[in-house]
């Protein structure tokens, strides 16, 4: 009896001791991670102004009376601080890192609200303290003023932040950046972001955006079963090129739209799309399992092309903030990476199921196998989504929901005339001539591959 007690107090001690622990860690993080900064270009220098949470700068130990900052004692500890976040966020001119010529800095109290507005923050920073105020530990702000010398106001200016790299991502720097002669734009980035041009040139842009999309296509597992679901059937690539250029004008549309701010808002849309998308694969399975007619596959995967097209957006709408005042070179540069890594993987496909079904007797079977499962997994995807869609408030219909319809429905009815257009041209260029009509699902499962 005395032993299971004993037993009893030593897993209570052990439970209060790992509580303790994860209060204690729990303590530590920082309850505010986000920076605010703005970066202001004029003719001959670059401002930066920066408000950091004090729960950040726990490397600079400010004097203290008791739970409160000696605001009167603590001008050496500013400028180390300020010396440490002028290291710890870098800002380049064409690819040359910038020295502050001036610094300065002060502790503020939390609820100054001087940072809405970059004349009022930096009105602020050149205020002396009141030495009265009472600044509790870990509650106010560091507030510094960097001054930079530039060359030219033209030049690329990037920036890159590692404060408090302990912290990874969730260590945010919101950027308001105001260009001379321009209108302002805002960035978020972290120290993943590495070297963000706030200002990038055309093709920087453009090259940024075309590696974007390469990398989103690679990793896009959803996307990667849809193009598996177009192969299985074909196996061939002069068949498949009507077929991707559909999706490809599909996807376009919609992608484009989107970022002109052209397509549905509200929570139920994210989860609407990603329940949409494994729609689309299921079908594309089932159809190969049943035995569908080819002939008209390039419409079927221009419609779900639609579709995917707002997935994509979503991959891309973090992004666009690093696209500066070159918004459509980016889009055209980013929907230029996903055909880069669509013909990759097609090409590899088709190959490895080329050399997957060329000894078996019967690959119209290998087929259905394969399509069977790529089903199996866009149903329980589907299933998923769905209980997340179901959980969100839909809207309301109104009229400017239905004038964002009537948009789509011209759009949808654009990009079906250009997917057709292209797929005529695909296949006279196929077949001069004489039109070879698109193998059915038996026949070309029969085929080898070209």
């Amino acid at each position: 009896m005395h032993k299971r007690w004993g037993r009893r107090l030593a897993a209570l001690l052990a439970l209060s001791f790992v509580l303790a622990v994860s209060q204690a860690d729990a303590h530590d993080f920082p309850l505010h991670t986000v920076m605010t900064a703005f970066v202001k270009i004029e003719p001959q220098q670059a401002h930066l102004i920066i408000r950091v949470p004090l729960d950040m700068v726990h490397s600079v130990q400010f004097p203290m009376n008791g739970h409160l900052y000696n605001l009167g004692a603590s001008n050496a500890a500013i400028q180390t601080a300020v010396s440490g976040v002028a290291s710890d966020i870098e800002i380049w001119e064409n690819g040359s890192r910038m020295v502050p010529s001036s610094a300065t800095g002060r502790l503020t109290l939390p609820g100054d609200r001087s940072f809405e507005d970059y004349d009022q923050a930096e009105k602020l920073v050149a205020q002396p303290m009141e030495t009265t105020s009472e600044i509790y530990f870990d509650q106010g702000y560091l507030d510094a003023h960097l001054v930079y010398p530039i060359t030219s106001p033209n030049s690329v200016f990037t920036i890159e932040t590692i404060l408090a790299p302990d912290l990874g991502d969730h260590a945010k720097l919101t950027v308001r950046f105001m260009p001379l002669g321009e209108r302002s734009r805002a960035f978020m980035i972290s120290s993943s972001s590495g070297r963000v041009a706030l200002n990038p040139s055309w093709y920087h842009a453009a090259g940024g955006f075309v590696t974007l999309g390469v990398a989103h296509i690679l990793s896009g597992i959803d996307h990667l079963l849809f193009l598996l679901c177009l192969v299985i059937p074909i196996r061939r690539l002069r068949v498949l090129v009507p077929v991707v250029t559909a999706f490809t004008v599909g996807h376009s549309a919609t992608l484009i739209g989107t970022a002109y701010n052209l397509a549905p808002s509200g929570d139920w849309f994210p989860p609407f799309v990603e329940m949409a998308i494994a729609m689309s694969i299921l079908y594309m399975a089932v159809e190969n399992i049943i035995g569908a007619n080819l002939d008209r596959r390039w419409l079927v995967a221009g419609l779900f092309g639609l579709v995917h097209g707002f997935g994509f957006s979503y991959a891309l709408k973090e992004n666009l903030q690093f696209a500066g005042s070159n918004l459509l070179v980016s889009l055209v540069g980013f929907n230029v990476g996903i055909e880069i890594g669509q013909l990759l993987i097609l090409t590899a496909m088709v190959g490895l199921l080329w050399l997957l079904f060329r000894h078996m007797p019967h690959p119209k079977i290998g087929a259905i196998v394969l399509s069977a499962f790529v089903a199996h997994t866009a149903w329980h995807w589907m299933i998923e989504r769905g209980g997340v869609l179901w959980q969100t408030k839909w809207p309301q219909i109104d009229a400017g929901s239905i004038t964002m319809l009537a948009r789509w429905i011209a759009a949808l009815l654009l990009a079906g005339g250009a997917a057709n257009l292209l797929v005529r041209y695909a296949q006279n260029r196929r077949s001069p001539g004489a039109h070879v009509p698109t193998p059915t699902l038996q026949s070309s499962a029969e085929k080898p591959a070209a």
